[in-house]
């Protein structure tokens, strides 16, 4: 008699939080439809983000079910808006000088520097550079909430 997937599945024992101990990780490797994502920025940026943001997003197009990057941009001169989310962020800049406000805390940056934003921090970012525009790579555990349904961003002035 021969088992299928679904019916052993079925037959399986349920597991509770007293029975942690019990559960082991079967992983198995799941080859994506891609692996690269070639000329980010050639593809152009996101529209709705850059409009909402009021600076240029790049998306890095990804099948990450629990990390997303995007590259973003401050243009001469300019402060984004104050917003939070419920996931974190690592920002690491490429090029420029600035500065991100986390909370009352302002966090100065240049090229070559990383920068963590906790998650539900109210935060903004601000380019010092009247003439030069800053750019950074942006790194977030956004997929991974928002796969278990508790993604969140607020917009101060938009949402509150």
């Amino acid at each position: 008699m021969e088992i299928t997937a679904i019916e052993s599945q079925h037959d399986q024992k349920q597991f509770s939080s007293k029975d942690f101990h019990q559960t082991f990780a079967r992983p198995q490797f799941q080859k994506p439809a891609y692996l690269i994502h070639k000329n980010v920025e050639n593809a152009g940026e996101h529209n709705q983000f850059s409009t909402e943001r009021k600076h240029p997003v790049f998306f890095v197009d990804l099948p990450s079910k629990n990390v997303s990057m995007t590259i973003g941009g401050l243009l001469p001169g300019q402060l984004t808006n104050r917003h939070r989310h419920t996931y974190e962020t690592v920002l690491y800049v490429l090029e420029g000088k600035g500065y991100t406000e986390i909370e009352d805390e302002k966090i100065e940056w240049e090229k070559g520097d990383a920068v963590y934003i906790p998650s539900w921090a109210w935060h903004r970012h601000q380019n010092l550079s009247n003439t030069e525009s800053a750019k950074y790579i942006a790194c977030e555990n956004a997929p991974q909430l928002q796969n278990l349904g508790v993604a969140l961003r607020e917009e101060e002035g938009r949402d509150l």
